[in-house]
């Protein structure tokens, strides 16, 4: 069994889900817990997802005897929401709205990397929904929600209308700091001491393994390794925004100055200088010790190497590539969330 979960969720007047609230899912569960589950709602195997009613619920409790997950069934038998288990026997291309939700909540349980699932098909399964201080509302029904809220002398909040919630409403890590918690989107993964600045932005599937400062984006696939820096307003291309297939990585102990970027993969103790953005085709400057030009290359040709520094002749304009002589290390003060 690839994971396990029972949730509480939104569904709306269709009888569809909206979304799924996954405490404390079971990535690699054992096969007691399963078979519990089997013997209490008839699981005959596969990825699926069946919503549970009270007297399920209750068999489940007295059925399994794995504590954690008993002490969430017995919760969830008091819920006037509906309550869900979902089943992923194997790492496969998604088929549900649960399923989607826990598959994300694992990543932002640090249950796996960003790359390490499958996500085939997630946004068709991700209805596009109002955000607000009552929760998922189809975008059909937040009028009438809206305006009762006014005839009642209120104003209903929409803090987002998008087909992912924000990470923190349904994950918090431990060891992290989050300034602006609604640019961390559920199915980051925010590793243990990482600070995540105002304007720093994690997206899904994507992630800073820790510690990191993140001070700009990182997009859709996405990995910044420990130690690295990305600076203010700095970006990283993923595969949704300008990296085609090319999985973008970023090795330990760089940085990525204030509005630079990159769009090729880079290795250890790397370096872009403020303001320069690298794509696979810049074209690079590659200099000596003595700060003599070796050769001219494409930068996708140096992509994944260790200890580059990228910067830009300021009298000629040029992008040079030299040795990065000084490794960066993040100030230790600024990574203590205690």
């Amino acid at each position: 069994m690839y994971a396990l979960a029972f949730g509480i969720g939104t569904k709306n007047r269709n009888d569809e889900w909206l979304e799924v609230y996954f405490p404390r899912p079971a990535f690699r569960p054992d096969q007691t817990l399963v078979d519990g589950i089997t013997a209490a709602t008839g699981y005959r195997g596969g990825n699926t997802d069946i919503e549970l009613n009270t007297d399920q619920l209750r068999k489940l409790a007295d059925t399994i005897d794995d504590e954690r997950q008993q002490s969430i069934v017995a919760q969830l038998a008091s819920s006037t929401r509906p309550v869900v288990l979902a089943m992923i026997e194997s790492d496969e291309a998604l088929q549900s709205t649960p399923e989607t939700y826990l598959k994300l909540h694992l990543l932002s349980h640090r249950c796996v990397l960003p790359n390490e699932q499958n996500l085939e098909g997630i946004y068709p399964l991700l209805p596009n929904v109002a955000w607000t201080e009552q929760g998922a509302v189809d975008l059909n029904e937040i009028e009438e929600l809206q305006l009762k809220a006014r005839l009642e002398g209120r104003v209903l909040e929409v803090s987002a209308v998008d087909k992912f919630p924000k990470m923190t409403n349904y994950v918090i890590p431990s060891g992290t700091r989050i300034a602006h918690s609604a640019r961390v989107r559920l199915g980051a993964y925010v590793g243990e001491g990482t600070t995540v600045m105002h304007e720093g932005f994690i997206n899904f599937n994507a992630g800073a393994l820790g510690p990191n400062m993140i001070e700009g984006r990182v997009s859709q696939g996405v990995t910044v390794s420990g130690g690295t820096d990305l600076g203010g307003s700095a970006s990283t291309a993923g595969t949704l925004s300008g990296g085609g297939n090319i999985v973008i990585s970023i090795g330990k102990d760089c940085l990525i100055s204030a509005n630079a970027g990159t769009g090729i993969p880079l290795g250890d103790r790397c370096t872009i200088e403020a303001g320069l953005y690298i794509t696979p085709g810049t074209v690079v400057q590659i200099m000596d010790e003595d700060r003599n030009m070796l050769k001219l290359v494409k930068a996708r040709e140096l992509a994944g190497q260790s200890d580059l520094l990228f910067l830009r002749n300021s009298q000629n304009g040029t992008v040079e590539c030299r040795t990065n002589r000084s490794a960066i290390e993040l100030n230790s003060t600024l990574h203590s969330h205690n």
